[in-house]
């Protein structure tokens, strides 16, 4: 089951790839002059959120970056406190933000779980739950947490533990469907996952490296 599992989702994984346009073309100076609004909830570096729940944007690969933003240009990612910030921009202004935040660099920290809950967390994300149908996360996010950039899946490692834990409870529950592109998969990966597994993942992922 497992193999069939796996086999599928690198079919899908190849599939998007395939489908996907070439690389966004940013320019990270341009995105630079941008990005004073950003800042004030991002940060400086892009990694120093004014809240633990705001995403790190440093080092994330740009293809998704300019995704995500035209989701939420567009309201197909309702976030409210994005809310007319990005109004007026074009879709360049866009991807240079993109390139902009890609260009600095990642900021990691460290997991803060014993022994058992990171060992816990590490099969999780190596392995996937076979029983419970959940894939490696491994599989499209890299053995590093870096992401696919080709295929616009994200970095997730070094985002921060309460940031990771609201995404994936949003996808489990349905509240975030900005994976309607790629199948719904992290709706299905995330409905297998107690709020236990969840915390676990995300204490891990912010010290993966």
């Amino acid at each position: 089951m497992q193999v069939r599992t796996d086999l599928k989702l690198v079919a899908l994984i190849w599939a998007v790839v395939a489908a996907t346009q070439a690389f966004a073309a940013g320019d990270p100076a341009r995105g630079e002059a941008q990005v004073a609004a950003c800042s004030a909830c991002h940060g400086q570096d892009g990694a120093t959120g004014l809240d633990p729940t705001y995403p790190n944007l440093a080092g994330q690969n740009e293809a998704y970056l300019t995704g995500q933003l035209r989701m939420i240009q567009s309201n197909e990612r309702n976030i409210a406190l994005m809310a007319g910030q990005l109004t007026g921009k074009s879709d360049q202004d866009l991807q240079d933000l993109a390139a902009y935040y890609a260009a600095l660099p990642a900021k990691l920290s460290q997991a803060q779980g014993d022994d058992e809950q990171i060992a816990r967390a590490e099969k999780i994300y190596r392995g996937g739950i076979a029983s419970k149908g959940v894939a490696a996360c491994a599989a499209c996010h890299s053995p590093k947490g870096n992401g696919n950039a080709p295929a616009g899946f994200p970095a997730i490692s070094g985002q921060s533990s309460a940031y990771t834990i609201a995404q994936l409870t949003a996808y489990r529950e349905g509240l975030r469907t900005s994976d309607e592109a790629f199948g719904g998969m992290m709706r299905g990966v995330a409905q297998g996952l107690t709020d236990g597994e969840i915390a676990a993942l995300a204490d891990y992922l912010q010290g993966l490296n």
